[in-house]
């Protein structure tokens, strides 16, 4: 039996907050070079996610390296403002934590401050139990050693916890660890729901 459930924020539970989309978009409204963008991005964001930088130093790097005719407020408005929650999947996550009594973990890969807004607003701390996010635990996946920190936390052996991620390879290292896994489609809740069914988990 299912007794914790260990969960990503981005693609699972809300949108992804600074993933590619918002990326792009960003540069269409600022008009920043994409290019430039998305190569300063790639050398700075582990940094940022491990919890080295604060966003304001990981835009100082990305943005705002160069005078801008926007300010820092804007594209801070903007970034936060691409963070929506997934609504249904949070009622049913939260409606089979009621129904079993499980506990439930974030296992995510965010900087702090967009972390903590997404906590917020999505309402996570009304059903989450702890959270495992990498620019505070200083593990970011697929490192094996995130996941075995959140077993540690959920003091729950694997064989009896769910990992559900809207990548594969995050779900394959879950699993190598003996976890329970579920490759999540944010436009395909029912097959999500029938994974939680598969083990017996139904409302």
């Amino acid at each position: 039996m299912i007794e914790a459930l260990f969960l990503d924020v981005g693609g699972v539970l809300g949108t992804n907050g600074w993933g590619n989309a918002s990326r792009r978009r960003a540069c269409q409204k600022f008009g920043l070079d994409r290019t430039e963008f998305e190569e300063r991005h790639r050398l700075i964001c582990d940094a940022y996610e491990l919890g080295k930088l604060s966003l304001d130093q990981y835009l100082d790097h990305t943005v705002f390296h160069q005078a801008r005719d926007f300010s820092r407020q804007e594209f801070h408005q903007f970034l936060h403002a691409q963070s929506e929650p997934h609504a249904e999947m949070i009622e049913f996550v939260s409606a089979i934590k009621r129904k079993y009594g499980l506990k439930v973990f974030v296992v995510s890969n965010e900087g702090r401050e967009l972390s903590n807004h997404r906590i917020e607003a999505f309402g996570l701390r009304d059903f989450v139990d702890g959270f495992c996010v990498s620019s505070y635990v200083r593990f970011r996946k697929p490192d094996p050693d995130i996941f075995g920190l959140a077993l540690a936390m959920s003091m729950r052996p694997a064989s009896r916890t769910l990992y559900v991620d809207d990548r594969e390879i995050f779900v394959e290292v879950a699993q190598g660890y003996g976890m329970k896994g579920c490759l999540h489609d944010s436009t395909q809740i029912a097959d999500t729901i029938h994974v939680f069914q598969q083990h017996g988990l139904t409302l």
